[in-house]
């Protein structure tokens, strides 16, 4: 899923002044292309009902444009679910996409009502309380829904955020504590090269790549931050998220050069697995270890070399389903 594509969410009086802007564009090239022969109420008619009508139109393709780039938030993958329900207000954000749909359906409405009345009338006083009535009722309808359109502005600049994960592909969670070694793994296994900065969460999310080979394309997702607090920020909200609803096997990365005690790795090792999932642990930094260290280590543990490690995600079964980002 990506939601790189929603457009940003303007204020009412910027959509109301590009539709009452178009409609006078339009009303000045009609003045001068209808034929003279009309007659004047006839004209006026014609030039009004062209303006609700362009009116109508700019303001209920735009508010439509902000629902359809919207998906439907019940139908998404469980991970941008759970997501959408952590990061933001999920009943207000409801409300807000269905206040829209309610402003759509009244525009239909009023529009339809006063293109009626405006037909029906003989006399110029009504078209011009009619045409000041409609404009200020549209108005009023968009100025409603003030406070929705700034909520959802406010989403859309949360959810760009979002990783753009894709939940159907076989993937494996990369974890460990920052600053051991897993965006080199990443790279490692798939070429990939991701920004790394230097401070304490290496990895500004998730980071995502794919490895490639015998047919398939595996997802790897380096996820940040140590998952062992209760109260996480947006970023390990994320990583969680991920080996909860996506990941199909772990690959947990230890350090021994103790940057972070050896005895909070292997709690997190066990933290990990009430996830439920198989983990495949990895030695970083090998090369600066003493041999011995690491052949004591893995007479306790099962660790897993790099080629073990590729062959373990190549072995990965493909998922059926396809992916709709």
């Amino acid at each position: 899923m990506n939601f790189q594509s929603l457009k940003k969410i303007e204020e009412p009086d910027f959509y109301l002044d590009l539709a009452f802007r178009r409609a006078q564009e339009k009303a000045k090239m009609s003045r001068s292309s209808i034929k003279i022969k009309k007659d004047r109420i006839e004209k006026s008619k014609t030039i009004e009902l062209q303006k609700i009508d362009i009116i109508r139109n700019v303001l209920t393709d735009k508010l439509s444009i902000i629902l359809r780039s919207y998906p439907m938030i019940d139908d998404l993958p469980e991970f941008y679910k759970r997501l959408i329900m952590y990061t933001l207000d999920y009943d207000e954000l409801k409300r807000a996409l269905g206040a829209i749909k309610w402003v759509i359906d009244k525009i239909d409405g009023f529009s339809s009502m006063y293109i009626g009345h405006i037909k029906k009338t003989q006399h110029f006083e009504k078209i011009n309380t009619y045409r000041s009535e409609y404009y200020g009722r549209i108005s009023s309808l968009l100025k409603q829904i003030k406070g929705q359109l700034k909520y959802i502005e406010e989403a859309r600049r949360t959810m760009k955020e979002f990783p753009a994960v894709k939940t159907s592909l076989s993937t494996a969670c990369i974890v460990g504590f920052p600053n051991i070694g897993k965006t080199t793994l990443l790279f490692k296994l798939t070429g990939s090269k991701p920004e790394i900065a230097a401070y304490s969460f290496t990895t500004k999310g998730i980071n995502i790549s794919y490895l490639e080979g015998e047919g398939k394309k595996i997802q790897l997702l380096d996820t940040p931050g140590t998952l062992n607090r209760d109260k996480m920020n947006n970023i390990e909200m994320q990583s969680y998220l991920a080996l909860r609803t996506c990941a199909d096997i772990i690959i947990y990365i230890i350090d021994l050069t103790e940057t972070y005690p050896l005895e909070d790795q292997l709690k997190m090792l066990k933290m990990l697995s009430g996830y439920k999932k198989p983990i495949y642990i990895y030695l970083s930094k090998t090369d600066i270890l003493d041999a011995d260290k690491v052949k004591e280590f893995k007479k306790k543990y099962k660790t897993y070399d790099l080629p073990e490690i590729k062959k373990l995600l190549l072995d990965l079964p493909a998922k059926k389903e396809q992916d709709n980002a």
